[in-house]
């Protein structure tokens, strides 16, 4: 599970309708609480669907495949460092992922993330334009996006209600700048209830030790197992 850093085109979500992969049959879906996936750039919602396997089995999975198509897989939004990026352009994709959350949140008791590298940008941008509607988020190995001030970032409102989050990342890590990690701890840590872990030897993709983390963050945090 890791990413590379090749070029893609802009997202196109004006009449997304997206393909998710889910870890319960419909029928077995109900009252169970709901975890999102969010893939990282270039790939695809089969990325992570192996994490499912180390998750607590109480939680209904859904894996979300990113709109616009990125070498032989998808993204998010263009890359900060291409021509095409713009806050715009996360606004229009977070934006279309909120409205499709919201055709499957009704019949779950409670909606929480997960994204992986660019999968993360997603995660918390979504947090950051509807703080109270996530039980808890996971982000790993990634990054949250500058607001440029834009008025869909509701930072005030997630300062005030800080949501748990939990963030893991290897220092070595060759793919997230110095910079990005930096502007990303310092919004994490004013606008979450931040559990931070540091792995080594991991580099940009996700440990069987962080995973195990992650289930007994899920666990004590939406299920109120200590």
């Amino acid at each position: 599970m890791t990413d590379s850093a090749a070029g893609t085109a802009a997202p196109s979500v004006g009449s997304w309708d997206p393909v998710v992969l889910w870890s319960k049959p419909e029928a077995e879906r109900a009252g169970t609480p709901l975890l999102v996936l969010f893939h990282g750039y270039m790939a695809d919602e089969a990325d992570l669907m192996g994490l499912t396997d180390h998750l607590p089995q109480e939680f209904t999975v859904a894996s979300v495949r990113a709109p616009a198509p990125a070498d032989s897989g998808f993204s998010w939004f263009p890359l900060a460092r291409e021509d095409g990026y713009a806050v715009e352009r996360v606004v229009e994709t977070v934006t279309a992922v909120g409205a499709w959350l919201d055709t499957v949140r009704g019949v779950h008791s409670s909606v929480s993330l997960l994204g992986f590298s660019q999968g993360m940008g997603v995660a918390t941008s979504l947090l950051r334009h509807r703080p109270a509607d996530f039980a808890c988020v996971v982000g790993l190995s990634g990054f949250t996006v500058p607001s440029e001030g834009h008025a869909f970032f509701r930072d005030d409102e997630a300062a005030a209600s800080p949501a748990p989050f939990f963030w893991g990342r290897d220092q070595e890590d060759q793919v997230i700048t110095p910079e990005m990690v930096e502007l990303t701890h310092a919004w994490l840590v004013k606008h979450t209830a931040l559990t931070k872990i540091l792995y080594s030897n991991m580099f940009h993709s996700i440990s069987e030790r962080e995973l195990g983390h992650v289930r007994e963050f899920l666990s004590m945090t939406v299920l109120g197992r200590r």
